[in-house]
Parts: C-alpha cells; structure tokens; sequence
C-alpha cells in the first residue's frame, strides 16, 4: 500500500468546523491537489449527513472520522447509517473490542452492497495523537504506549478491519507486527515549517512515509495558512 499511492493521494486535510460554507469552499479548492476531506464530529453534530453529502459533491472523497464506541449492535448500526453516503474512511475505537469491530467491518459491506457504494475503509484508532505517555497511565492503561498501540492494532487486524489510525512514532512497530497491506493513517502531521499545536506526538510528512505510513491527516498547516491550496501543494512535493 505505501509503494502506490501517489503522493497527493496520501493526504487528507483535517475540516475541523462548524461552518459548512467554510467546508466547502475549502474541499472546492483542495479537491484535486491532495486525496481527501476529513470530516470530524464537530462538523458532523452540526450538520449530519446532509453536510457530508455537500462536502463530498466537491470531488473530495471523505474519511468520516466519528470514531465510534459503544456496544456492538448501536455501532453496526451506526456504521450501517453512514455507509451509503459512499465516504472512503469511517473509524472506530479499537478500545471497543473485537465483536464490536467485527460487526463495524461486517455492517460497512453489508450497507455498501445494498447501497451500491465502494466498501468504506474501516479503520480503527488506537491511542489518541494528543495523549502522552502520562496521560495513559491517568486513565489506567499501564505500559508504554507502543505496546498499547500494537496490541489494538493486533486486535483490529484480527476482527478483519482494514487498518488503524496511529502516531507516527508507533508506525514502524505496527508495521512490523502487522505487515505490509495494513493500512496506516497517521495524524498529528505537521511539516517542518508548521507549529506543533496540541499534539504532542508528531513528526514530518515524509518521515511518516518513509516509516511505512499510507495516509497523513493534516489540519492547521494547511486549514490556517494564508492560502490553503500552496500551502497542501507544498507539502504534496516535500512528498513526491
């Protein structure tokens, strides 16, 4: 999977907002120079999905990143509500065990055949990008955080989901653990050039790559520059 995507393909820009004419136009103008819209439960709880139908007539494909958690029947359905919106990505909570996940996999094809959409990616995170090591042990996951972040994805692979999201720094262990056609979306990118913001686990885009990441989520150093097509353009040559 790393060795064929181009690089514009591999970044999906971060919509973290309430405003959907702000979505819009931004995907209007993204659409074409980088490989798709994140759509997050801020935009989502705001506009349902309505709002991902009028992002997604921009061109851009989407990951619907609503990270759902619950019991396994409420997030089957869940899965099985958003599915035919025809989104690339949607996400889990690996935390939410292996039932729970083997049923999101197995409502994204039932929906997708019925709707007569491509099967979504159903990927499932791990440990969140903004949590440190001290943040891990506030909560009661004892042991490091590559362990945590490996044995989740050990267990997604396991109930037949397409991949996890996961820090950079975790990418080369699951990687490894977990083998070549794994998908990887790596958030908490930021380029050389951006500032950091509130994550705390981060490294370039081509670092990521170089480490075996398929898909990078980007948000501010592209959403807040002064002009958002130059600045994803940059990013998608630092890349090529």
């Amino acid at each position: 999977m790393t060795q064929t995507l181009a690089a514009k393909d591999r970044i999906y820009c971060a919509i973290d907002t309430t405003d959907l004419d702000h979505a819009i136009n931004l995907a209007s103008k993204l659409s074409g120079v980088i490989g798709g819209a994140k759509l997050g439960k801020e935009f989502f709880a705001a506009h349902g999905p309505q709002g991902v139908r009028a992002v997604a007539k921009t061109g851009m494909p989407i990951f619907l990143d609503v990270k759902y958690h619950d019991i396994p029947n409420t997030v089957a359905g869940a899965i099985r509500a958003v599915t035919p919106l025809g989104v690339r990505i949607v996400n889990v909570h690996a935390a939410g065990g292996l039932e729970m996940m083997k049923r999101a996999g197995d409502a994204a094809r039932e929906a997708a055949d019925k709707a007569g959409v491509d099967v979504p990616w159903v990927i499932a995170v791990t440990i969140l990008t903004s949590m440190d090591q001290g943040d891990l042990d506030d909560v009661g996951l004892k042991g490091p955080i590559e362990d945590r972040v490996v044995k989740l994805a050990e267990l997604t692979q396991k109930a037949g989901l397409d991949g996890v999201v996961c820090s950079a720094q975790e990418i080369t262990p699951v990687r490894k653990a977990l083998g070549p056609d794994f998908k990887l979306i790596t958030p908490g990118i930021r380029p050389s050039w951006a500032a950091s913001d509130d994550q705390k686990r981060i490294v370039t885009p081509a670092d990521a790559v170089a480490m075996g990441s398929d898909v990078l989520v980007i948000g501010r150093p592209i959403t807040k520059a002064e002009d958002p097509v130059a600045a994803a353009q940059k990013v998608v040559a630092e890349l090529s």
